[in-house]
């Protein structure tokens, strides 16, 4: 017999479409459609992760009423936020200085629309403060507007975006917008202000690597025993997605070993085994990562050695690594887009 199916609704939702089918007199969803690979492109993450560096204006009641703003972002390319289409979460380091000597170090959180362009971040912890004793951090809210190409740009992305086409221009990124927050200590509202940036090629702070709190406050407290570096290999990555894997190299005899990502330590005294220890961190682009890896002991037959895999995008490559008492192995990566 003859089987016929009628189609009932289709109905546009974000990147899916949704079709339901009536067959035999009764309702029966068959499936969802994927027409849309990413909730945030790749190509936008790697427009606007990395540094960008420009102004801060604050009104009247402020410390100085401009200051230096500089924002290291990170685009999570994963799920949407709340699970809103076209979206991205975003986390960084924020430094608001006079100059470079006196500063303020905050962690942030937040979110990109890759329909609107629109940032929205919010500062929630301080890292770091080296200012005058007559001033206090404002923990900020961020609304900024990402305009590509720059301000001269921003009308044909706009155009472009309606008519569901891309746009670019050779100038300069920007992101531009206002920001709004409270003082650290008494909870009063900061006078408000501007912010404009354009996006940068190099960082005047050390660019940071997330680090678990515990690991933090043991940092603080560990001396260790200065070691000469031995640099094994720069390596040029495809993707800012980096995963490093460390098992021992030859007999598991009971290597133990520390190891930093740009100073900061993120596994202590962990034994080498034929199961990974894993690190993983995202890079900005044509910025230099160190990994060191030191030895805390020898093990039974020295030096201390690993097996160091790297994964990046689909790349993966394979380092071996030595480290002994007097010198510690390491390797620098680069993320080339």
């Amino acid at each position: 017999m003859e089987r016929s199916f009628r189609l009932l609704h289709v109905r546009p939702c974000g990147f899916w479409t949704r079709l339901l089918l009536v067959r035999a007199g009764y309702y029966k969803l068959i499936g969802l459609l994927l027409i849309g690979l990413s909730a945030f492109p790749a190509t936008g993450q790697d427009q606007l992760d990395g540094v960008w560096k420009g102004t801060l204006t604050q009104g009247t009641g402020g410390c100085y009423p401009q200051y230096f703003l500089e924002l290291q972002i990170h685009v999570n390319p994963g799920a949407p936020v709340n699970g809103v289409s076209n979206t991205a979460a975003i986390s960084g380091i924020a430094y608001d200085y006079y100059d470079k000597s006196h500063y303020v170090k905050m962690s942030f959180t937040g979110r990109y629309n890759a329909s609107t362009h629109r940032l929205v971040l919010i500062e929630n912890r301080i890292l770091e403060a080296d200012i005058p004793a007559d001033c206090q951090p404002c923990i900020k809210t961020y609304s900024l507007i990402w305009n590509a190409g720059g301000a001269a740009a921003s009308k044909q992305q706009t155009r472009s975006a309606a008519a569901g086409t891309a746009s670019r221009t050779d100038t300069t990124d920007e992101l531009n917008g206002d920001w709004k927050g409270i003082y650290s200590e008494k909870k009063l509202i900061c006078p408000p202000g501007k912010i404009r940036l354009k996006k940068a090629t190099a960082t005047d702070f050390p660019v940071d690597i997330d680090q678990p709190d515990t690991l933090l406050r043991l940092q603080q407290t560990l001396r260790l025993k200065p070691r000469e570096k031995d640099l094994i290999k720069t390596m040029q990555l495809p993707s800012p997605q980096i995963t490093i894997e460390l098992y021992d190299n030859a007999e598991i005899d009971g290597d133990t070993v520390t190891v930093f990502v740009n100073n900061r330590l993120l596994l202590y005294r962990q034994m080498l085994t034929d199961k990974p220890l894993t690190v993983h961190f995202n890079a900005f682009p044509n910025t230099e990562y160190e990994l060191v890896m030191y030895a805390d002991n020898l093990g039974r037959i020295p030096p201390n050695t690993a097996l160091m895999m790297v994964s990046a995008g689909g790349q993966k490559s394979q380092v071996f690594l030595s480290s002994s008492e007097k010198k510690s192995a390491a390797v620098r990566f680069v993320y080339r887009p």
